[in-house]
């Protein structure tokens, strides 16, 4: 099956908020299910989530500075 696994497991789409938390809580309350606890990086805050085939996204609030 190749739904879901074209990316070998790594993530390879991006979902780019403004509000990290926001978003964060809104796709939490939808049933979004994440991989990962928030984390913040030197490029913005980011947590991985799942798609409906399992695909990797990271919802992501970049650092404008």
């Amino acid at each position: 099956q190749s739904i879901g696994n074209q990316t070998g497991g790594r993530v390879s789409f991006f979902l780019t908020t403004t509000d990290f938390n926001v978003s964060y809580n809104l796709l939490l309350e939808r049933g979004i299910r994440f991989c990962e606890s928030p984390r913040h990086e030197s490029y913005g805050t980011v947590a991985v989530f799942l798609d409906l085939y399992e695909n990797k996204w990271d919802l992501i609030q970049p650092n404008l500075e």
